[in-house]
C-alpha cells in the first residue's frame, strides 16, 4: 500500500519504511507526527480524496533536522557597473521514516499532528497577539528617543556620508549602526542585508559609503 501526503505545499507518494525529507517541522529527533492530509491511498483498492481522504493518515518517526544543498543565487544589475551580489541559501528540512499508514481512524490515533516549524493553533497566536501588540507599541514608543539618544552620543555622525540625512541617519542608528568603523567592516552580505532595512536598495555601493567611512575614519 502507498499513500500520497501533502505538507509544505508539496506531495509526496510514501509507502511504510521509506525515508523522506520534508519541509521543517515543529518536532524533535525521535518523536512521532501524523500527517493528516492525505490526497489518495493505493493498494489493492485505490482510493482518491475530494480533496483529502476521510480518516485516513501517515504516520512517522522524525530522524533529525537537516539543511538540503546550497543553492547559489548571482544578482546583477544592468547598467549599474559594479552592481553585483551573490546570496547563497540553504533550506531547512526534516528527515523522517514512514512507520505506518491508517485507512481510517486517523482522529484516535494518539499521535501529534505534523506541523510546519512556523505554524501555531490560530487562537494561541491571536491570544498572545492580542495580550503583546498594545505593551509592545508603547514600550516601542518609549524606548526608541533613548535609544536614539544613546546613538548619537556614542556614534559618529553619519550624515556626512554621501545622500544620508537625519531620516536616513535615524534608520541606520534602529538598526544598530551608529559608527563609521562599522560600516567600513560590512561585507557583501550586510550590505544586502542593510539595503533591505533602509529600503533604498543600491544606494550604498552607488553612493560609495564604505570607502567613505574607511576616508572618515582615517580624516
Amino acid at each position: 500500500m502507498f499513500a500520497v501526503l501533502k505538507t509544505g505545499g508539496k506531495q509526496y507518494k510514501v509507502q511504510s519504511g521509506d525515508m523522506l525529507r520534508v519541509e521543517k517541522l515543529a518536532a524533535d529527533a525521535g518523536e512521532k507526527v501524523q500527517f493528516n492530509e492525505i490526497l489518495m491511498l493505493g493498494g489493492d483498492s485505490p482510493v482518491i480524496g475530494a480533496p483529502l481522504v476521510d480518516g485516513a493518515a501517515v504516520q512517522a518517526e522524525v530522524i533529525d533536522q537537516v539543511k538540503g544543498d546550497k543553492v547559489i543565487h548571482f544578482v546583477k544589475r544592468r547598467r549599474k557597473h559594479g552592481s553585483q551580489r551573490t546570496k547563497g541559501h540553504r533550506q531547512q528540512l526534516t528527515l523522517l521514516r514512514i512507520t505506518e499508514i491508517l485507512e481510517k481512524g486517523a482522529d484516535k490515533s494518539g499521535i501529534k499532528a505534523a506541523l510546519g516549524a512556523g505554524s501555531a493553533p490560530a487562537a494561541t497566536a491571536e491570544e498572545k497577539a492580542a495580550k503583546k501588540a498594545k505593551p509592545a507599541k508603547k514600550a516601542a514608543k518609549a524606548d526608541a528617543p533613548k535609544k536614539a539618544a544613546k546613538a548619537k552620543a556614542a556614534g559618529d555622525d553619519l550624515k556626512l556620508l554621501s545622500g544620508v540625512g537625519p531620516a536616513l541617519e535615524k534608520k541606520l542608528h534602529e538598526a544598530g549602526v551608529t559608527s563609521f568603523a562599522q560600516i567600513a567592516a560590512w561585507t557583501e552580505a550586510d550590505v544586502a542585508d542593510m539595503d533591505e532595512k533602509l529600503t533604498f536598495k543600491g544606494r550604498i555601493e552607488r553612493e560609495g559609503w564604505i570607502d567613505q567611512a574607511k576616508e572618515l575614519i582615517k580624516g
